[in-house]
């Protein structure tokens, strides 16, 4: 079992920044992929940002350039930071880790909210 915990979530202006982060706990020697994804109200969850236990990253294309995926392995942490957001950013923000191939453990989710 894997818990995650997440944190950083809040309102923010428009063109602002926010940085999140979610602590991994648990059986974590067995993590290989971490990740953000994001649920608007409506919206399927979608992508944000994954990162290898390598340093590798994949980004959605919407936050290029905007958002930035990093991961402390000794830490067990996972972070994004946000920059430049923009009022469709605006989601619950959960943090996702693979262990092995095939199963994930999700985070309970973190309100980000992007005022115009």
């Amino acid at each position: 079992q894997v818990q995650l915990v997440e944190s950083g979530g809040g309102l923010v202006q428009a063109g602002g920044s926010l940085r999140l982060s979610c602590a991994a706990s648990g059986r974590i020697f067995r993590i290989n992929d971490m990740g953000w994804y994001r649920q608007a109200p409506g919206k399927q969850r979608e992508l944000v940002a994954t990162i290898t236990r390598g340093g590798s990253t994949n980004y959605a294309d919407s936050v290029k350039g905007r958002f930035a995926i990093s991961r402390d392995n000794a830490k067990n942490t996972v972070y994004l930071q946000m920059n430049s957001v923009k009022p469709e950013d605006t989601a619950v923000y959960y943090c996702n880790a693979l262990v092995g191939i095939t199963v994930n453990y999700w985070g309970q989710g973190t309100q980000v909210t992007v005022s115009s």
